[in-house]
Parts: structure tokens; sequence; C-alpha cells
């Protein structure tokens, strides 16, 4: 989001839940991460003994879902390389590069979050030939800093897989198609396209889900949205935007372990792709 630092509080809070739950590695965790984990866990301990679940286990749920579905793309889809847009600290890169030998993995965010990443994974050892870092507006049309440029260092013979994690629920609704029409039209090009991404949909939400909404916009400071009712209007919206299929799973389901409560129900996963 250009110009915009609301996802920053996000990406430190994830980078830490991650590296404290062994999804991830020390060097990927910041500081900035640990205070605010620290700061709201007073909050999410008496959200869960009242039963209303936690930030954390609504985090691990997506994580887990997404990497499954990502696994599933590169074993069965024909999937050799990944672009991860609006990156931040993730380290589902650091991780596939070393499972995955053939994968060639993209981080790519606003170019404040990619210095940060190449220090983090130069520390890391990270292998640089496959784990690539590179500076993405997720609203850029084209030029440098566009999806279409980073995508242009990629093999079209090779299928491409394009991850978002905790970015669409802080955009508004005409972004998020607009961003979907730039994706279907991107992999397109390539002998294999998938896109995988968590997404809030309405008719998950009770009272308690609500207020947990409500919590998720004042720890980003900014409005975190709902754009559509149900999965099928999920569906609609992406295959009107140029997937040929779409597919949306509740996390927990996709993921088949970790804590079932109110906060990971609201966790989605979509998988669409153009052939």
């Amino acid at each position: 989001m250009s110009g915009s630092e609301t996802i920053s509080p996000t990406a430190h809070y994830t980078g830490y839940v991650w590296a404290r739950n062994g999804l991830s590695h020390p060097g990927l965790e910041t500081l900035e991460g640990r205070v605010l984990f620290e700061s709201l866990r007073p909050v999410m301990t008496a959200n869960a003994l009242l039963g209303r679940g936690t930030l954390e286990s609504y985090l691990l749920a997506r994580h887990r879902a997404i990497d499954a579905l990502l696994d599933r793309a590169i074993e069965r889809g024909g999937v050799r390389q990944v672009i991860e847009v609006a990156a931040g600290l993730s380290p589902r890169g650091w991780r596939f590069v070393r499972s995955h030998p053939e994968l060639i993995y993209v981080d790519a965010d606003l170019p404040g979050m990619t210095a940060r990443k190449r220090r983090a994974l130069e520390a890391l050892e990270s292998d640089r030939e496959r784990h690539l870092v590179r500076e993405l507006d997720v609203l850029r049309d084209d030029g440098p800093g566009s999806l279409t440029a980073v995508a242009a260092e990629l093999d079209q013979h090779e299928g491409l897989a394009i991850v978002t994690e905790g970015l669409l629920p802080y955009l508004p609704s005409y972004q998020v198609r607009a961003i979907w029409r730039r994706f279907a039209m991107t992999l397109s090009r390539f002998s294999a396209g998938a896109y995988i991404s968590d997404i809030h949909v309405g008719d998950a939400e009770g009272a308690a889900e609500r207020a947990f909404r409500v919590l998720l916009s004042l720890f980003v400071r900014g409005r975190v949205y709902v754009h559509f009712d149900s999965t099928d209007d999920v569906v609609a919206a992406l295959r009107a935007g140029g997937f040929a299929s779409a597919e949306v799973w509740p996390a927990i389901e996709v993921a088949g372990d970790g804590r079932r409560d109110r906060t990971t129900r609201l966790a989605h996963i979509i998988e669409a792709s153009t052939r």
C-alpha cells in the first residue's frame, strides 16, 4: 500500500508468532514483534479463558492452511515458482526453498520491509539464487516495482503461484478486485497459475467474531474489511477477475490440526487457478 504503514504492526506481530511456534527462524522475529505480543498477552489470555479465541490461534490456522495448499500446488500442480506479495517477515520462502530444492521463491514487499528482509536472510545464509527479495507495490499497474516487473524475471514455461497472507482485509473491495484481475492476468502467462490467499467472509461472523475484527482494526490502526457475504460471492468475484476456477476453504479444515475456536472460524483460504 503506497505510502502506508498500516500493516507494519501485523508484520512484526506475525513474525514473532511464527517464530515462537516453530514455524520460523529466530532471525526473522523482531523486538517490535515481541513487544507487541507481550502488550496484547493479557487481552488474549482473557479472550481464551472466555472461549473467544486468540489472535495467535487465528494467525497459525491461516498460515498452516496456506502452507498446505502451496505444498499441494507444488507437488501436484506443476508450480516451480512462487511470488509472496506483501511478504513482510513471513518465513514461508525460507522454509519452502529448503524443503523443495527445485523451487524459486520471491519475497516481495515495499522498500522498507524488503531491506529488512534482505538483511535477515543474509544473516540466515538463505539460498540467494532461489530465494529472492524484490520491491513490489501491489497497487501499481506496471513499471518498476510492479507485479509485472517482478514476474518478468521468472520462467513462463514453469508454473507460478502467487501467495498473499494478511493483505486483503486491509484493502477496500475495489482494490481487491483490481488486484485479482492483475494476478489472473500475470498468472495466465505461465504454464500453470495458482493463487492462494486468506479471506474474511461475512457469513462466518457472529457477534464474537465481529468483536474480534474490531480488535484487529484497533491493532492495525485502520479498518479491517469484509468484502464478501459468502464463499460463493468470493468464487464469483475471482472468476469475474479472470480465474478459470476457484474454491474457498475454512482454514482449520485445510490445516487439519490446531485449535478450533471463534477466531479460527474467521480464517478462510482461497485456492484459484488460471487453467
